[in-house]
């Protein structure tokens, strides 16, 4: 919404100021408007206002004219226009559209980040207007001329005063579209940055597990493809299986990224497949022994407990020399949950926990739902990953899954 935003207008000024154009349809409204203005308002002066003339109708020119130039030098258009308007005034000549000149200018340099100027070129015009209206008319012509009263004075002083503080508050008022801007700018990155977090994470959890099985088959497969050709057989289908299942979750996460408003095509994974898990453990060689059931859970923190488990046992697989690990799932009044995830070690590559991206991941997922991870080695051997998850803020989301 405009109004809230700024209409489309406001918003190519930042521009104009790197590379300003030439205002030519508004200077030359401006101009006719001034000229055939006065004309008009020349009519009902004549007793108390000279005639317009030739000099008369330049100053008129040179102070609408002079717009033609506010974008590129605001703050010489606003005194030029000034000092044109003051000199036609003290000349004696008619009130009238003269001050729309002066009154554009003013805006111009204020909403432009010229405050001082323009309101050191209205204070000028007021003050030369005021002096002439008041002391300098005895040696100006018209001869036998009377001193203004002070009631035009508190006029002029009064549309002075209007047009800054209509200036001051489009100033303001542009100000905080263009923060607002920056604002939204803003978010949209950090946005796009958790975005893609998030896909590196998936991305990353997927690859991580399903290349870990397949590696492990793959070495049983090439191990027994002499001597038993039906363990290596079965070897390589789990391979075949694990495989399409990597890839298939692999598309639906680039599918979320080609088509970001669709829904994803399949469910999310949960903890509901964690006997899954248990089988794809059992067949890289790895006995896994679950305890505990876990509660409803919301579809984010379903996702996120799955994926934790799943990189504990990625890592137990691929840097442990243990071939037993335990899940243990429990929750406390359905306030958090916790996912403590063993092995008995000892580590068998550069770390029992892993020591490259699985562990920031799982730590990221956890501190995204206001929980914690906890990962080290155990005082009695082995490696321990220890989740903790908050459960009240996504009960009531489960309702809707």
């Amino acid at each position: 919404m405009w109004w809230r935003h700024g209409p489309p207008w406001w918003n190519r000024w930042d521009g104009e100021e790197r590379a300003p154009g030439w205002p030519w349809r508004s200077t030359v409204l401006i101009t006719v408007f001034v000229l055939a203005g006065s004309n008009f308002a020349a009519r009902g002066q004549l007793d108390d206002r000279a005639a317009l003339d030739p000099f008369a109708r330049v100053l008129l020119f040179v102070a609408a004219g002079l717009l033609l130039w506010r974008k590129r030098y605001p703050v010489a258009v606003v005194f030029g226009t000034s000092v044109a308007a003051t000199v036609y005034l003290g000349a004696g000549y008619p009130y009238g559209p003269v001050l729309v000149a002066v009154a554009v200018a003013c805006f111009n340099a204020i909403v432009r980040g010229h405050r001082r100027a323009a309101w050191a070129a209205i204070g000028v015009f007021w003050v030369g207007h005021a002096l002439v209206a008041h002391w300098l008319y005895q040696w100006l012509p018209p001869s036998g001329d009377q001193a203004a009263p002070w009631g035009q004075e508190g006029v002029i002083a009064a549309w002075v005063a209007a047009i800054l503080a209509v200036s001051e508050l489009a100033r303001t008022r542009r100000e905080q579209w263009v923060r607002e801007g920056a604002e939204r700018a803003q978010a949209a990155r950090r946005r796009a940055d958790e975005e893609r977090l998030r896909i590196a994470r998936e991305l990353h959890d997927v690859l991580a597990h399903s290349i870990s099985v397949i590696n492990v088959q793959a070495g049983v497969g090439l191990a027994l493809l002499d001597s038993d050709p039906e363990q290596a057989r079965t070897a390589l289908t789990t391979i075949k299986a694990k495989s399409k299942e990597a890839l298939g979750e692999v598309r639906q996460v680039l599918d979320t990224l080609r088509t970001p408003g669709d829904a994803p095509r399949t469910p999310a994974p949960g903890l509901d497949r964690l006997p899954e898990l248990v089988r794809e453990a059992a067949s890289a060689g790895l006995t896994v022994e679950v305890e505990g059931e876990p509660p409803r859970l919301a579809p984010g923190t379903d996702l996120a407990a799955f994926r934790i488990v799943q990189e504990a046992l990625t890592n137990v697989v691929r840097h442990s020399g243990s071939r037993h690990a335990r899940v243990h799932l429990d929750h406390d009044d359905g306030a958090t949950l916790r996912l403590r995830i063993d092995d008995d070690g000892p580590a068998g590559g550069v770390d029992a926990g892993g020591s490259g991206n699985g562990l920031a991941g799982m730590r990221e997922r956890a501190a995204a739902l206001g929980g914690t991870i906890e990962a080290g080695p155990r005082a009695d051997g082995g490696f321990r990953v220890l989740a903790v998850l908050p459960l009240k803020a996504s009960a009531e989301t489960k309702e809707d899954r």
